[in-house]
């Protein structure tokens, strides 16, 4: 498997690995960084219990990979999002379609004094798994109207030689005036400034958001999916490696 297929697994094993608990051949993000978790790219029997233990007695958790494999006796599956891998394979693309900013919306950077904000944003969107400290993975951009933040995106997982655009989002009420084209072009320029390659995710079934990023030089790498399990009710806590 290529390092995008399995993700997460690379982001935890190298550039990330701080943001990471482990247990033998299984990892998982820290639960207030994010709820993904990760086997290698060809998990074993072993690999299976490792993650049991990580996650305890009916734990939960999502994988998220090209290839998802068939849950072990014990497991099981909650729910599954069908997605889509887009990937910036010509940066001067990239850097080349950056839209100016719309008029009195000038982008400004998010950090810690930011959370709630960021928190509420996603909550009134749903762009998908954001926490109290996933802020803390990348450099995150949003726009502000009469102080209130209405738009952001940012930077989640990191690979070597790439980093995924991530938590793209606009309040409801200001959806079609450019914002999210904006921000992510924004942020892929400093991820390209880095000399590495911008990738990010959308639900297959979004096709307005599919059709922008592919406006912005982004094509798509493959299907790739996100799975909510659950672990097996009798599996036995072990001590986990942060």
């Amino acid at each position: 498997m290529a390092p995008l297929d399995n993700a997460v697994w690379h982001a935890l094993a190298g550039p990330q690995a701080a943001f990471a608990v482990r247990q033998g051949s299984a990892v998982r993000f820290r639960p207030d960084v994010s709820p993904f978790l990760a086997l290698p790219d060809q998990p074993d029997e072993a690999s299976w219990h490792d993650l049991a233990g990580l996650l305890g007695p009916a734990g939960i958790g999502a994988l998220f990979r090209r290839h998802t494999p068939d849950l072990p006796d014990g497991w099981t599956e909650l729910e599954r999002f069908d997605g889509v891998q887009l990937v910036a394979t010509d940066p001067t693309t990239v850097q080349a379609h950056v839209p100016r900013a719309p008029d009195g919306a000038d982008l400004v950077p998010l950090g810690p004094d930011d959370v709630a904000d960021m928190l509420d944003l996603v909550a009134r969107t749903a762009p998908g798994p954001f926490e109290a400290r996933t802020h803390e993975l990348g450099r995150y951009v949003g726009i502000r109207l009469d102080g209130r933040l209405v738009a952001m995106a940012g930077e989640r997982m990191h690979l070597a030689g790439g980093t995924e655009v991530s938590a793209v989002c606009t309040d409801p009420a200001h959806r079609g005036r450019g914002f999210a084209a904006r921000l992510v072009a924004e942020v892929a320029r400093g991820i390209v400034a880095r000399d590495e390659t911008p990738f990010l995710h959308v639900l297959a079934d979004n096709h307005g958001a599919i059709r922008v990023y592919e406006s912005l030089g982004f094509e798509r790498r493959t299907a790739i999916g996100a799975v909510v399990v659950q672990a097996p009710r009798d599996a036995q806590v072990r001590q986990v490696v942060p």
